[in-house]
């Protein structure tokens, strides 16, 4: 039994258990994210593609008079479904930040102590196992691909060389943690050079030292690394087409 069980136990048995509940530190931890559409997600667990950058909030109550220490434990199960049984990070804020940047389950909690005097209350592993579920955020594999046209024609569609689905969130790259493309002309010189596989308008404008290349083809090489240690190698051709209209029936992402 718990210190926790044994002080609730002893209230109950006294009668005293609204009064003391008044005094009793408590945690009630949660974590806020960023979704893919830049709002918010709160609560105790969350999924995405790396990196995604997650706060996590003790949120004691009570604790006002108690001095406390805070231990943030973070494990990893991978992809694969093998489990670390240690924490590969440990943070002692009340409330902390990460960037996860590794895919796979990852589950957090938080070991709390608080004292005042002989007074003492924890939350620690038996706490953790016996009466909360850990905090979660699940990182997916990786994705990413590379269409092999577009069309600057300033009509908001397929202006950009970019990754494919940049544009439409969920189904563009996933769990890129590194990525540089580069864009080269058929004599072998390089045009441009991009490093954001997310951002829309991140990615090649068709231009060359601010004047617009002739419609044709060209050739893009693409290095990027994903959460769960894939390399990408990509090499294609890129054929751009000024004067290509979007309701034509040519599909410009196959």
């Amino acid at each position: 039994m718990t210190i926790r069980q044994i002080f609730i136990t002893a209230a109950l048995l006294f009668g005293t258990l609204t009064t003391m509940a008044e005094d009793y530190p408590t945690i009630d931890p949660y974590l806020v994210a960023k979704n893919a559409e830049g709002g918010e997600e709160t609560g105790t667990s969350v999924s995405g593609s790396a990196p995604l950058s997650v706060n996590f909030y003790a949120n004691p109550q009570n604790a006002e008079g108690w001095s406390a220490y805070y231990e943030w434990r973070f494990t990893l199960q991978h992809l694969n479904g093998s489990e670390e049984s240690s924490p590969y990070l440990i943070r002692y804020e009340e409330d902390t930040e990460v960037t996860f940047t590794v895919a796979g389950f990852h589950k957090i909690v938080c070991y709390a102590v608080f004292t005042r005097g002989d007074e003492r209350y924890e939350y620690t592993e038996e706490y953790w196992t016996t009466e909360k579920d850990p905090l979660t955020v699940s990182i997916s594999e990786s994705r990413l691909e590379m269409p092999n046209a577009f069309s600057p024609n300033d009509d908001t569609i397929n202006d950009y060389y970019q990754a494919k689905g940049t544009q439409h969130g969920s189904n563009g790259p996933q769990s890129i943690i590194e990525f540089e493309a580069h864009i080269f002309n058929r004599w072998g010189q390089k045009l441009y050079t991009w490093t954001d596989c997310y951002t829309y308008k991140a990615g090649w404008d068709g231009k060359h030292n601010g004047k617009p290349v002739k419609q044709g083809v060209y050739f893009c090489v693409v290095k990027a690394k994903g959460a769960d240690g894939r390399e990408f190698n990509i090499r294609t051709d890129v054929n751009l087409l000024r004067d290509h209209i979007e309701d034509s029936g040519f599909n410009t992402t196959e």
